[in-house]
């Protein structure tokens, strides 16, 4: 057969010069600018950018669910080769039932809570035209499908008796019934500990081979993108400024923007101490904002007269055609120098050289729950010194938000434990605690919209808590309000303004600014910088740690995300069902040997460096407190169980280096020569 005969494959999606704007007070608002390309049967195509570049407004477009102001302007759309944009409502209801799906971040968003689980997958079934038996079969098999152990006793539970990372099993479930052409995924494992995005990765990866779906993947992790898709187009101000394979993009990027977006990351282990992470100066321009040349001209450093008057041409790069960017600039990309902002190591001296703001002795904390026991934490040790960091990792479900909870008096501890702040004993309610107590421990929230006030300025919610927290008022309120903004790298002009009308970034500064209000001796940060794009997350993990040096502020930093901890954490505390597995120096729980469930965590986590890491896979969920297993209870998980010994007596947390302990059965030596294979 020669080339001319051989069968021509339509794409599963081809997007042709799409143009959408959003109508806001009938003017129209230009959001894509053009955007073009086009995915496989079977192959897996990734949008990265910040938040508002386009990524979201391109996967709804494609399916047509834009909102009500959202407005396709020109361009094209087919999927198998249907005309999109052409359909009629039924046949738009059609192509959604039978031809298209999609998941979104939130999996518990997309689930009715007052619904069983049952009833909202069989409801996809009968729609495709399925009897109420078929429909339950074929639910039962999609829940096998996914994974999920006994799919019977799931279909019987709400969506709130799941897991997070089950809910979004269901949800993948529901989108494949009608064994979709284009399945969109939109953040699905944001929200996820590291060890269920694997999971969730690892079913996307199977149930792609076995459907020959086409994937459009959005994800801000460039790890995940690296490790589920073929190829990735960077989108920026609603253009792709960059396409090609994955590894070809982020091994060598060739437009200012990926390299931006890849120098922001915290790789290759680098640390607070080393230097500052890189970021993108400036913000992304407003929606509608008039672009007529480069649309990344007033960020890039390599910007020229010629990219403000010319458009910039698309430049294929390499002899394989299957790479482009659009830069006037694309051969001196290798010029642009790595930008090193050099930290006082001497203020982030290690902690033994620092007296102890807090410290926590026998901690436990013991829920009720319908006349059962349930403990959520037992026997916590650990202390916290001026101006370290000490992270907290682990699974959802292993501790460490009660931890946080009951440090900061929300959660009273049980009796027999105890806390102590620069010495002297802690009350552990926050109702018996002193004002001085209270403003000696803050808290930063993973979420700022829901942490702030919507219908007050920034500056009423920075004064209303500097007058709690210190007792200032009027204008040396407002004086304290503008110095703290200063601090935060935040303009007057953004003090007038509401939290609705600022960046995600900017709000996370407001919440850092109001924990900070006070000057705190402890900040408690629980995912502050998750549900931020890789450059604002540079700039907000500088901040804390500029934070840090500035007011030798101690933090407790609760994250799922093993890059940042990484980099701002002195110390790292590994918890599972209550308990501290392990704790120790950043650069010892890293580089091992480490404890079987450090080990598998760290093996989880995607890398955008595409490092090879042998997977090591956990099978089941964290056991219910109210159930412990008995003996070590990891070990129904663990891959390197000793049977006989582990299921029998729970391993004592024993000191294997200097600072560094760990729970486990298995000698220090033989888990060194175990992980080193």
């Amino acid at each position: 057969m020669t080339l001319a005969d051989a069968p021509v494959i339509t794409a599963a999606l081809e997007v042709r010069d799409l143009e959408v704007a959003y109508v806001v007070r009938g003017v129209d608002r230009e959001v894509l600018r053009g955007v073009s390309f086009s995915i496989a049967p079977g192959e897996a195509y990734g949008l990265v950018g910040e938040s508002g570049c386009g990524k979201s407004t391109t996967a709804y477009a494609a399916v047509r669910y834009l909102p009500d102001n959202g407005k396709i302007l020109s361009g094209s759309i087919h999927v198998a080769g249907d005309d999109v944009i052409g359909m009629n409502a039924e046949q738009l209801r059609r192509f959604r039932a039978t031809e298209a799906s999609m998941v979104y971040q939130d999996p518990g968003a997309s689930l009715n809570p007052s619904l069983r689980v049952g009833r909202q997958i069989t409801e996809c079934f009968t729609l495709l035209g399925q009897s109420k038996d078929e429909a339950r079969r074929s639910s039962i098999a999609a829940l096998a499908r996914v994974r999920i152990a006994a799919p019977e006793s799931v279909m019987d539970r709400y969506p709130f008796q799941l897991s997070g990372g089950m809910q979004q099993r269901v949800v993948i479930a529901m989108a494949l019934a009608c064994n979709p052409k284009l399945l969109v995924l939109d953040e699905p494992t944001t929200g996820l500990d590291a060890t269920v995005e694997a999971e969730v990765l690892d079913l996307v990866r199977a149930l792609r081979s076995e459907s020959d779906a086409a994937i459009l993947f959005i994800a801000h992790n460039l790890g995940v993108i690296r490790s589920m898709c073929d190829r990735v187009g960077v989108m920026y101000a609603g253009k792709i400024v960059e396409e090609g394979p994955s590894q070809a993009v982020f091994d060598d990027p060739k437009h200012p923007y990926t390299v931006g977006l890849l120098r922001s990351l915290p790789r290759h282990g680098i640390r607070k101490t080393d230097r500052a992470l890189a970021t993108i100066p400036g913000t992304l321009p407003l929606i509608g904002s008039a672009l007529p040349t480069c649309v990344f001209v007033d960020r890039c450093p390599l910007a020229s007269d010629v990219c403000r008057t010319e458009v910039p041409p698309v430049v294929q790069i390499g002899p394989a055609g299957d790479r482009y960017t659009r830069c006037h600039h694309a051969d001196r990309i290798d010029d642009l120098e790595v930008e090193s902002v050099t930290v006082d190591i001497a203020m982030l001296a290690a902690s033994e050289h620092n007296p102890d703001v807090l410290e926590l002795s026998h901690v436990s904390k013991t829920f009720r729950q319908r006349g059962n026991s349930i403990p959520a934490l037992v026997d916590v040790d650990f202390t916290l010194a001026e101006g370290e960091t000490l992270g907290i990792v682990g699974e959802s479900g292993s501790g460490k938000s009660t931890l946080a909870r009951t440090m900061l008096g929300i959660e009273t501890l049980d009796q027999g434990g105890d806390m102590a702040l620069d010495g002297a004993h802690l009350q552990g309610s926050t109702s018996q605690r002193s004002a001085s107590e209270k403003r000696s421990m803050q808290m930063v929230f993973q979420n700022p919209d829901s942490a702030l006030n919507r219908s007050w300025s920034v500056r009423r919610i920075l004064v209303r808590c500097v007058t709690k927290l210190t007792g200032l008022k009027g204008e040396e309120a407002n004086t304290r309000v503008e110095q703290l903004a200063a601090h935060l790298r935040l303009t007057p002009r953004h003090l007038d303004l509401k939290p609705r009308q600022l960046s995600g970034g900017l709000k996370q500064r407001v919440a850092i600014a109001r924990a900070f209000a006070g000057d705190p001796r402890i900040v408690v940060c629980d995912e502050p910088t998750s549900a931020l794009d890789v450059s604002v997350q540079a700039a907000i993990l500088n901040l804390l740690a500029d934070l840090q040096v500035e007011k030798r502020t101690s933090y407790l930093l609760i994250t799922h995300d093993m890059g940042v901890v990484r980099y701002l954490a002195d110390r790292i505390a590994v918890m599972y069902l209550g308990r501290i597995q392990e704790i120790g120096l950043t650069d010892d729980v890293f580089n091992g040997p480490h404890h079987p469930y450090t080990e598998a965590l760290l093996s989880s986590v995607p890398s955008v460096d595409g490092e090879a890491t042998l997977r090591i896979r956990l099978d089941g969920e964290i056991p219910t407190p109210a159930n412990p297993p008995s003996g070590c209870v990891f070990h129904p998980r663990c891959p390197r169980a000793i049977e006989g010994v582990c299921e029998v007596t729970e391993p004592p947390l024993l000191e294997v280096a200097p600072g560094h302990s760990i729970r486990c059965h298995i000698p220090i030596e033989e888990l060194r020569i175990l992980q080193a294979k």
